[in-house]
């Protein structure tokens, strides 16, 4: 086994430019809409796309919702804290049976606490 270092880096962050609000604000509407058009990275979404976009609960927003830290949650859906950080912190993205999960989550938290405790005795 190699001693070199395993540990994955994140690139660092850029810091934003600054922006002038001044100059945002004196635009009008139809001028910020055909500035957006015309940039091909920060085009609006139409009503077709946003019909394609998955909306799946954010790990966070659920468990803050439930007044639960990390482990707490982790601890009560059976989810390895390791596993939750990364969700949370965006280094991983949920798998499709993870996202169904956490969405029954949100929908039905006591449903599943209360499953998960019957089938662990």
């Amino acid at each position: 086994m190699s001693d070199d270092d395993t540990t994955r880096t994140m690139p660092e962050r850029r810091r934003p430019r600054s922006t002038d609000w001044r100059r945002f604000d004196a635009t009008t509407e139809a001028e910020r809409l055909r500035v957006a058009l015309d940039d091909p990275d920060a085009r609006p979404l139409s009503d077709a796309d946003l019909g394609r976009v998955r909306r799946t609960p954010q790990v966070r927003i659920v468990r803050r919702a439930l007044g639960l830290s990390q482990e707490e949650f982790a601890a009560r859906y059976h989810i390895p804290i390791g596993t939750l950080r990364d969700w949370e912190q965006g280094r991983v993205e949920p798998d499709h049976a993870a996202r169904a999960y956490l969405t029954v989550i949100a929908r039905l938290p006591d449903a599943v606490r209360d499953a998960l405790e019957a089938s662990a005795t």
